[in-house]
Protein backbone atom coordinates (compact mmCIF):
# COMPACT_ATOMS: atom_id res chain seq x y z
CA UNK A 1 0.00 0.00 0.00
CA UNK A 2 0.86 3.34 -0.25
CA UNK A 3 2.81 5.39 2.10
CA UNK A 4 0.38 7.85 4.56
CA UNK A 5 2.89 10.57 3.40
CA UNK A 6 1.68 10.02 0.32
CA UNK A 7 -1.54 12.65 -0.70
CA UNK A 8 -2.99 11.05 -3.17
CA UNK A 9 -6.08 13.11 -3.97
CA UNK A 10 -3.91 15.65 -3.92
CA UNK A 11 -1.79 13.82 -6.91
CA UNK A 12 -5.24 13.56 -8.68
CA UNK A 13 -5.94 17.14 -8.04
CA UNK A 14 -2.80 18.21 -9.99
CA UNK A 15 -2.40 15.52 -12.50
CA UNK A 16 -6.24 16.43 -13.71
CA UNK A 17 -5.03 19.92 -13.42
CA UNK A 18 -1.70 19.04 -15.53
CA UNK A 19 -3.25 16.74 -18.44
CA UNK A 20 -6.77 18.26 -18.71
CA UNK A 21 -8.43 14.88 -18.57
CA UNK A 22 -10.56 13.27 -16.16
CA UNK A 23 -8.79 11.06 -12.86
CA UNK A 24 -10.69 9.54 -9.93
CA UNK A 25 -9.39 7.14 -7.51
CA UNK A 26 -11.05 3.77 -6.42
CA UNK A 27 -11.13 1.50 -3.08
CA UNK A 28 -12.30 -1.97 -4.36
CA UNK A 29 -15.34 -0.86 -6.39
CA UNK A 30 -15.78 2.60 -4.49
CA UNK A 31 -14.94 5.76 -5.59
CA UNK A 32 -13.66 7.67 -3.29
CA UNK A 33 -12.23 10.54 -5.25
CA UNK A 34 -12.92 12.42 -8.73
CA UNK A 35 -11.68 14.87 -10.33
CA UNK A 36 -12.04 17.04 -13.71
CA UNK A 37 -11.29 20.39 -14.86
CA UNK A 38 -13.82 19.85 -17.59
CA UNK A 39 -17.72 19.63 -16.30
CA UNK A 40 -19.39 16.49 -17.25
CA UNK A 41 -23.20 16.00 -16.57
CA UNK A 42 -21.76 12.05 -16.29
CA UNK A 43 -18.27 10.61 -15.71
CA UNK A 44 -17.76 8.64 -19.06
CA UNK A 45 -16.02 5.85 -17.28
CA UNK A 46 -18.99 4.75 -16.11
CA UNK A 47 -19.16 2.44 -19.32
CA UNK A 48 -15.76 0.54 -18.75
CA UNK A 49 -15.85 -0.16 -15.02
CA UNK A 50 -15.83 -4.03 -15.27
CA UNK A 51 -13.07 -3.80 -17.50
CA UNK A 52 -11.39 -1.34 -14.97
CA UNK A 53 -12.15 -3.69 -11.79
CA UNK A 54 -10.71 -6.47 -14.15
CA UNK A 55 -6.81 -5.23 -14.13
CA UNK A 56 -4.61 -6.84 -12.20
CA UNK A 57 -1.32 -5.44 -13.15
CA UNK A 58 0.04 -2.42 -11.35
CA UNK A 59 -0.36 -0.61 -14.70
CA UNK A 60 -2.31 -1.34 -17.60
CA UNK A 61 -4.29 0.50 -19.91
CA UNK A 62 -6.92 0.45 -22.76
CA UNK A 63 -8.73 1.42 -25.99
CA UNK A 64 -12.45 1.70 -26.39
CA UNK A 65 -14.17 1.31 -29.66
CA UNK A 66 -13.53 4.62 -30.65
CA UNK A 67 -10.11 4.66 -29.77
CA UNK A 68 -10.28 6.78 -26.23
CA UNK A 69 -7.99 5.44 -23.83
CA UNK A 70 -8.10 5.31 -20.13
CA UNK A 71 -4.63 4.36 -17.78
CA UNK A 72 -5.01 2.64 -14.41
CA UNK A 73 -2.72 2.05 -11.95
CA UNK A 74 -3.07 -0.22 -8.88
CA UNK A 75 -1.69 -0.34 -5.74
CA UNK A 76 -3.18 -3.45 -2.77
CA UNK A 77 -6.34 -2.13 -3.08
CA UNK A 78 -6.46 1.36 -5.22
CA UNK A 79 -7.05 2.16 -8.22
CA UNK A 80 -6.48 5.52 -9.49
CA UNK A 81 -8.01 5.97 -13.42
CA UNK A 82 -7.07 8.82 -15.75
CA UNK A 83 -9.15 8.78 -19.24
CA UNK A 84 -10.81 9.08 -21.10
CA UNK A 85 -8.49 10.52 -23.93
CA UNK A 86 -7.38 9.87 -27.39
CA UNK A 87 -5.15 11.37 -30.10
CA UNK A 88 -7.35 13.56 -32.34
CA UNK A 89 -10.78 14.98 -31.16
CA UNK A 90 -13.99 12.63 -32.22
CA UNK A 91 -16.40 14.49 -34.03
CA UNK A 92 -19.83 15.01 -32.57
CA UNK A 93 -21.76 11.80 -33.54
CA UNK A 94 -18.98 9.65 -31.52
CA UNK A 95 -19.71 11.62 -28.74
CA UNK A 96 -23.48 11.32 -29.21
CA UNK A 97 -22.97 7.70 -28.89
CA UNK A 98 -20.98 7.74 -26.27
CA UNK A 99 -23.35 9.15 -24.50
CA UNK A 100 -26.35 7.05 -25.34
CA UNK A 101 -23.69 4.34 -24.40
CA UNK A 102 -22.93 5.77 -21.22
CA UNK A 103 -27.32 6.32 -20.29
CA UNK A 104 -27.01 10.05 -20.22
CA UNK A 105 -30.24 11.55 -19.69
CA UNK A 106 -31.41 13.16 -22.92
CA UNK A 107 -31.44 16.59 -21.98
CA UNK A 108 -28.01 16.29 -20.53
CA UNK A 109 -26.50 15.23 -23.86
CA UNK A 110 -25.52 18.06 -24.81
CA UNK A 111 -23.98 19.28 -21.62
CA UNK A 112 -22.00 15.75 -22.07
CA UNK A 113 -20.67 16.33 -25.39
CA UNK A 114 -19.57 19.82 -25.01
CA UNK A 115 -17.60 19.03 -22.19
CA UNK A 116 -16.47 15.55 -24.17
CA UNK A 117 -15.10 18.02 -26.81
CA UNK A 118 -13.11 20.21 -24.40
CA UNK A 119 -10.59 17.17 -22.84
CA UNK A 120 -7.61 17.90 -23.53
CA UNK A 121 -5.94 15.37 -26.45
CA UNK A 122 -3.15 13.57 -25.20
CA UNK A 123 -0.81 11.30 -27.54
CA UNK A 124 -1.07 7.83 -25.79
CA UNK A 125 2.98 7.84 -25.13
CA UNK A 126 2.33 10.90 -23.00
CA UNK A 127 -0.36 8.83 -21.12
CA UNK A 128 1.84 5.56 -20.73
CA UNK A 129 4.48 7.93 -19.22
CA UNK A 130 2.10 9.96 -16.56
CA UNK A 131 1.06 6.05 -15.68
CA UNK A 132 4.91 5.07 -15.16
CA UNK A 133 5.53 7.85 -13.00
CA UNK A 134 2.69 7.23 -10.78
CA UNK A 135 3.20 4.17 -10.21
CA UNK A 136 6.66 4.63 -9.20
CA UNK A 137 5.33 6.99 -6.50
CA UNK A 138 2.34 4.58 -5.42
CA UNK A 139 4.81 0.56 -5.86
CA UNK A 140 8.07 1.61 -6.01
CA UNK A 141 8.70 0.08 -9.40
CA UNK A 142 10.74 1.79 -12.21
CA UNK A 143 8.61 -0.06 -15.33
CA UNK A 144 9.58 0.63 -19.35
CA UNK A 145 6.49 1.68 -21.56
CA UNK A 146 7.50 -2.01 -22.85
CA UNK A 147 6.25 -3.59 -19.64
CA UNK A 148 2.87 -1.87 -19.42
CA UNK A 149 0.34 -3.81 -20.12
CA UNK A 150 -2.50 -3.13 -22.89
CA UNK A 151 -5.74 -4.85 -22.48
CA UNK A 152 -8.30 -5.27 -25.32
CA UNK A 153 -11.86 -4.46 -23.53
CA UNK A 154 -13.85 -4.23 -26.66
CA UNK A 155 -14.80 -5.80 -30.38
CA UNK A 156 -16.26 -4.20 -33.16
CA UNK A 157 -19.62 -5.08 -32.40
CA UNK A 158 -20.81 -5.64 -35.61
CA UNK A 159 -17.99 -7.37 -37.37
CA UNK A 160 -17.60 -11.05 -37.09
CA UNK A 161 -14.24 -12.93 -35.41
CA UNK A 162 -11.14 -13.88 -37.20
CA UNK A 163 -12.36 -17.58 -38.53
CA UNK A 164 -10.09 -20.61 -37.78
CA UNK A 165 -9.87 -21.18 -41.72
CA UNK A 166 -8.18 -17.53 -41.96
CA UNK A 167 -5.45 -17.92 -38.96
CA UNK A 168 -2.64 -17.69 -41.53
CA UNK A 169 -2.87 -14.47 -42.44
CA UNK A 170 -4.37 -14.20 -45.84
CA UNK A 171 -3.88 -10.57 -46.17
CA UNK A 172 -0.32 -10.11 -45.41
CA UNK A 173 1.26 -7.15 -46.70
CA UNK A 174 0.02 -6.52 -49.83
CA UNK A 175 2.28 -4.43 -51.30
CA UNK A 176 4.71 -7.48 -51.66
CA UNK A 177 1.69 -9.96 -53.07
CA UNK A 178 0.32 -11.20 -56.02
CA UNK A 179 -1.30 -8.19 -58.16
CA UNK A 180 -4.47 -10.29 -58.14
CA UNK A 181 -4.36 -10.74 -54.76
CA UNK A 182 -3.77 -6.96 -53.56
CA UNK A 183 -6.38 -6.37 -56.47
CA UNK A 184 -8.80 -8.66 -55.21
CA UNK A 185 -8.53 -7.52 -51.52
CA UNK A 186 -8.94 -3.65 -52.66
CA UNK A 187 -11.86 -4.55 -54.65
CA UNK A 188 -13.49 -6.06 -51.27
CA UNK A 189 -13.04 -2.99 -49.72
CA UNK A 190 -13.72 -0.16 -52.36
CA UNK A 191 -17.33 -1.80 -52.83
CA UNK A 192 -18.15 -2.45 -49.94
CA UNK A 193 -18.70 -6.16 -50.00
CA UNK A 194 -18.17 -7.92 -46.53
CA UNK A 195 -19.79 -11.04 -47.52
CA UNK A 196 -17.46 -11.73 -50.44
CA UNK A 197 -14.11 -10.58 -48.00
CA UNK A 198 -15.11 -12.80 -45.49
CA UNK A 199 -15.59 -15.63 -48.15
CA UNK A 200 -12.50 -14.92 -50.01
CA UNK A 201 -9.97 -14.37 -46.46
CA UNK A 202 -11.58 -17.65 -45.31
CA UNK A 203 -10.06 -19.71 -48.12
CA UNK A 204 -7.62 -17.33 -49.38
CA UNK A 205 -3.62 -18.61 -49.56
CA UNK A 206 -1.25 -17.68 -46.84
CA UNK A 207 1.46 -15.26 -48.37
CA UNK A 208 5.13 -13.78 -47.78
CA UNK A 209 4.91 -10.53 -46.88
CA UNK A 210 8.37 -8.78 -47.80
CA UNK A 211 10.91 -7.81 -45.19
CA UNK A 212 10.06 -4.37 -43.70
CA UNK A 213 12.54 -4.69 -40.99
CA UNK A 214 14.70 -6.87 -39.32
CA UNK A 215 12.89 -7.44 -36.08
CA UNK A 216 9.97 -9.51 -35.86
CA UNK A 217 7.44 -7.49 -34.42
CA UNK A 218 8.25 -4.34 -36.07
CA UNK A 219 8.13 -6.11 -39.29
CA UNK A 220 4.64 -7.03 -38.40
CA UNK A 221 4.01 -3.02 -37.66
CA UNK A 222 5.13 -2.43 -40.41
CA UNK A 223 2.78 -4.62 -42.84
CA UNK A 224 0.02 -3.29 -40.47
CA UNK A 225 0.76 0.19 -41.06
CA UNK A 226 1.75 -0.89 -45.57
CA UNK A 227 -1.67 -2.72 -45.50
CA UNK A 228 -3.82 -0.40 -43.23
CA UNK A 229 -2.41 2.65 -45.50
CA UNK A 230 -3.41 1.04 -48.83
CA UNK A 231 -6.78 -0.09 -47.44
CA UNK A 232 -7.69 3.23 -46.37
CA UNK A 233 -7.17 4.60 -49.89
CA UNK A 234 -9.37 1.94 -51.72
CA UNK A 235 -12.16 3.04 -48.75
CA UNK A 236 -12.11 6.53 -50.03
CA UNK A 237 -12.17 5.20 -53.66
CA UNK A 238 -15.38 3.49 -52.38
CA UNK A 239 -17.05 7.08 -50.91
CA UNK A 240 -15.70 6.77 -47.59
CA UNK A 241 -15.21 10.56 -45.98
CA UNK A 242 -11.51 11.55 -46.54
CA UNK A 243 -11.46 12.91 -42.85
CA UNK A 244 -13.39 10.00 -41.59
CA UNK A 245 -11.13 7.28 -43.70
CA UNK A 246 -7.61 8.89 -42.68
CA UNK A 247 -8.58 9.52 -38.40
CA UNK A 248 -9.47 5.51 -38.96
CA UNK A 249 -6.39 5.28 -39.91
CA UNK A 250 -4.14 6.84 -37.82
CA UNK A 251 -6.30 5.51 -34.95
CA UNK A 252 -5.71 1.79 -36.01
CA UNK A 253 -2.14 2.38 -36.50
CA UNK A 254 -1.83 4.25 -32.82
CA UNK A 255 -3.59 0.79 -31.69
CA UNK A 256 -1.19 -1.46 -33.69
CA UNK A 257 1.93 0.13 -32.18
CA UNK A 258 0.80 -0.57 -28.15
CA UNK A 259 0.81 -4.51 -29.16
CA UNK A 260 3.40 -6.45 -28.93
CA UNK A 261 2.50 -10.37 -29.72
CA UNK A 262 1.91 -11.48 -33.69
CA UNK A 263 -1.69 -12.81 -32.77
CA UNK A 264 -3.25 -9.41 -31.21
CA UNK A 265 -1.63 -7.90 -34.25
CA UNK A 266 -2.92 -9.91 -36.90
CA UNK A 267 -6.27 -9.99 -34.95
CA UNK A 268 -6.12 -6.34 -35.35
CA UNK A 269 -5.25 -6.17 -38.98
CA UNK A 270 -8.30 -8.59 -39.91
CA UNK A 271 -10.72 -6.37 -37.65
CA UNK A 272 -9.70 -3.48 -39.70
CA UNK A 273 -10.07 -4.51 -43.21
CA UNK A 274 -13.69 -5.44 -41.84
CA UNK A 275 -14.37 -2.51 -40.44
CA UNK A 276 -12.94 -0.49 -43.31
CA UNK A 277 -15.20 -2.53 -45.69
CA UNK A 278 -18.10 -2.42 -43.57
CA UNK A 279 -18.12 1.38 -43.32
CA UNK A 280 -18.22 1.33 -47.05
CA UNK A 281 -20.85 -0.89 -47.14
CA UNK A 282 -23.57 0.93 -45.35
CA UNK A 283 -22.86 4.04 -48.01
CA UNK A 284 -22.79 1.71 -50.83
CA UNK A 285 -26.76 0.68 -51.14
CA UNK A 286 -26.60 0.70 -54.63
CA UNK A 287 -24.09 -0.93 -56.99
CA UNK A 288 -22.90 2.08 -58.44
CA UNK A 289 -24.21 5.22 -55.97
CA UNK A 290 -23.35 8.78 -57.42
CA UNK A 291 -21.11 10.98 -55.42
CA UNK A 292 -24.55 13.11 -54.20
CA UNK A 293 -25.94 9.54 -52.97
CA UNK A 294 -22.19 9.44 -50.71
CA UNK A 295 -22.41 12.78 -50.22
CA UNK A 296 -26.04 11.95 -48.39
CA UNK A 297 -25.62 9.19 -46.54
CA UNK A 298 -21.87 10.29 -45.11
CA UNK A 299 -24.04 13.09 -44.06
CA UNK A 300 -26.62 11.02 -42.50
CA UNK A 301 -24.20 8.83 -40.53
CA UNK A 302 -22.57 11.86 -38.86
CA UNK A 303 -25.92 12.90 -37.97
CA UNK A 304 -27.83 10.30 -36.66
CA UNK A 305 -28.99 11.59 -33.69
CA UNK A 306 -30.36 14.38 -34.89
CA UNK A 307 -33.83 15.00 -36.72
CA UNK A 308 -32.16 15.94 -39.56
CA UNK A 309 -34.33 18.02 -42.66
CA UNK A 310 -33.61 18.34 -46.12
CA UNK A 311 -33.01 21.48 -45.63
CA UNK A 312 -30.14 21.10 -43.79
CA UNK A 313 -28.44 18.13 -46.10
CA UNK A 314 -29.21 21.03 -49.07
CA UNK A 315 -27.40 23.36 -47.38
CA UNK A 316 -24.03 21.34 -46.44
CA UNK A 317 -24.15 19.90 -49.75
CA UNK A 318 -24.35 23.46 -51.27
CA UNK A 319 -27.78 23.33 -53.09
CA UNK A 320 -30.78 24.06 -53.13
CA UNK A 321 -33.61 21.91 -50.73
CA UNK A 322 -35.90 21.48 -54.57
CA UNK A 323 -32.13 20.47 -56.60
CA UNK A 324 -31.45 18.30 -53.91
CA UNK A 325 -34.58 16.68 -53.94
CA UNK A 326 -34.63 16.17 -57.46
CA UNK A 327 -31.29 15.35 -58.09
CA UNK A 328 -31.27 12.64 -55.68
CA UNK A 329 -34.48 10.99 -56.78
CA UNK A 330 -33.35 10.81 -60.04
CA UNK A 331 -29.97 9.09 -58.79
CA UNK A 332 -31.15 7.04 -56.73
CA UNK A 333 -34.75 6.03 -57.37
CA UNK A 334 -35.90 6.93 -53.54
CA UNK A 335 -37.16 10.19 -51.89
CA UNK A 336 -34.62 11.69 -49.72
CA UNK A 337 -37.55 11.96 -46.43
CA UNK A 338 -37.82 8.08 -46.51
CA UNK A 339 -34.32 7.33 -47.01
CA UNK A 340 -33.40 9.40 -44.11
CA UNK A 341 -35.94 7.10 -41.96
CA UNK A 342 -34.29 4.43 -43.72
CA UNK A 343 -31.02 5.22 -42.82
CA UNK A 344 -32.03 5.52 -38.96
CA UNK A 345 -33.83 2.16 -39.07
CA UNK A 346 -30.99 0.35 -40.07
CA UNK A 347 -29.01 1.99 -37.10
CA UNK A 348 -31.82 1.21 -35.04
CA UNK A 349 -31.82 -2.47 -35.93
CA UNK A 350 -27.92 -2.78 -35.14
CA UNK A 351 -28.69 -1.39 -31.39
CA UNK A 352 -31.93 -3.75 -30.86
CA UNK A 353 -29.34 -6.73 -31.65
CA UNK A 354 -26.28 -5.86 -30.51
CA UNK A 355 -26.93 -3.71 -26.87
CA UNK A 356 -29.73 -4.27 -24.31
CA UNK A 357 -30.71 -0.85 -24.33
CA UNK A 358 -34.54 0.45 -23.78
CA UNK A 359 -36.60 0.86 -26.60
CA UNK A 360 -37.16 4.06 -25.86
CA UNK A 361 -33.23 5.37 -25.31
CA UNK A 362 -32.38 4.31 -28.68
CA UNK A 363 -35.48 6.15 -30.33
CA UNK A 364 -34.30 9.51 -27.89
CA UNK A 365 -30.61 8.81 -29.50
CA UNK A 366 -31.65 8.41 -33.30
CA UNK A 367 -33.49 11.93 -32.86
CA UNK A 368 -37.27 11.08 -33.25
CA UNK A 369 -40.06 13.25 -31.42
CA UNK A 370 -41.28 10.14 -29.60
CA UNK A 371 -41.56 6.41 -29.26
CA UNK A 372 -44.52 5.94 -31.03
CA UNK A 373 -43.63 7.98 -34.00
CA UNK A 374 -40.06 5.67 -33.88
CA UNK A 375 -42.58 2.61 -33.58
CA UNK A 376 -44.44 3.51 -36.75
CA UNK A 377 -41.67 4.32 -38.40
CA UNK A 378 -39.81 1.12 -37.36
CA UNK A 379 -42.41 -0.82 -38.91
CA UNK A 380 -43.04 1.15 -41.87
CA UNK A 381 -39.80 -0.25 -42.96
CA UNK A 382 -39.47 -3.81 -41.28
CA UNK A 383 -42.99 -4.71 -40.80
CA UNK A 384 -42.32 -5.74 -36.97
CA UNK A 385 -42.17 -3.30 -34.00
CA UNK A 386 -39.00 -2.90 -32.31
CA UNK A 387 -39.97 -5.55 -29.75
CA UNK A 388 -40.88 -8.15 -32.24
CA UNK A 389 -37.98 -7.37 -34.35
CA UNK A 390 -35.34 -7.32 -31.12
CA UNK A 391 -36.92 -11.14 -29.95
CA UNK A 392 -36.05 -12.41 -33.42
CA UNK A 393 -32.45 -11.21 -33.88
CA UNK A 394 -31.05 -10.44 -30.13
Amino acid sequence: MSSPAIDLPYICTVLGNLTGIPVRLYRKHECIFYHSVIKLPKDPVCVYLDEIFSVEKHVGYFFTRHFYYYGIVTSGDLRLVLGPTRKAAPDEQELREFAFRADVPQEDVPAFVEGMKNIICLPLESVLQTLLAINHLLNGEKLSLAEVTVYDVEKQDRLPPVPPSAQEEPFGDINNNSLATEQTLLTFVRHGDKKGLLEWASSAPAVNSGTLANEQTRQQKNTFIVTTTVVCRAAIRGGMNLHDALSLSDAYIQKCESLSSYTDIFQLMYQMVLDYTDRVERLRQYASPSRLVLDVRNYILHHLSDPIRTSEIADALFLSRSNLSTRFKEESGENLSDFILKEKIEEAKRLLRYTDKPIVAISSYLGFSSQSHFTHTFKKFSELSPAEYRKRNQ
